[in-house]
């Protein structure tokens, strides 16, 4: 009698390559790094899109540092240390990506010319701490939804940018939410 676990694993049976026939194609394309034959997904598209999540989280960075250093008003205190914190998580979501950019053989565009053309969040300044927390708040449901069809795009073609990807939405719906909840202590 077979169990469902004994299903799933009979499903699951993948014919592995024989040890020689690894070692030989490893030694083939050396030039693409890390990105073997087995690699499924359309590496230029997947670097298009890695450089326009790159774009995103640098106009992020941009935005939430002004509104650090804007911020003003009796509540402004814990709001500029949020904006601030998330600046520099932010930083570390576009080193991630140009370091991923890198090893799947392309460039990371760090150009500032037509930076917010590429982002899928826009720059909007805010003229008041409310406004600045709503602006941060879109860009940030903008960026998971952008993360998220990037994820789906992907599916199993290739894990590791996914995995990056789900590591860095993770950490943007955390913001999301940590804005959410800065605006309904702002209108208490």
């Amino acid at each position: 009698m077979k169990t469902s676990s004994n299903k799933l694993s009979e499903a699951r049976v993948v014919a592995l390559t024989d040890i020689q026939t690894l070692r030989k194609s490893a030694r083939k394309n050396i030039e693409h790094g890390a990105v073997t034959k087995g690699y499924g997904a359309d590496r230029k598209e997947v670097v298009r899109l890695l450089n326009e999540a790159l774009a995103t989280e640098l106009v992020c960075v941009l935005r939430y540092k002004r509104h650090y250093f804007m911020a003003k008003g009796i509540n402004s205190d814990s709001v500029k240390a949020e904006f601030l914190a998330h600046a520099n998580e932010e930083m570390v979501h576009a080193d991630r990506l140009a370091k991923r950019i890198t090893e799947l053989g392309g460039e990371p565009n760090f150009s500032p010319d037509g930076l917010s053309e590429r982002s899928h969040a826009e720059y909007v300044e805010g003229d008041t701490l409310n406004a600045m927390i709503t602006e941060d708040l879109i860009a940030e449901r903008i960026a998971i939804e952008s993360y998220r069809e990037m994820i789906l795009y992907l599916a199993e073609n290739d894990p590791t940018t996914q995995n990056l990807l789900k590591e860095i939405l993770a950490m943007e719906e955390e913001h999301a939410d940590d804005l959410a909840s800065l605006m309904t202590k702002m209108s208490a």
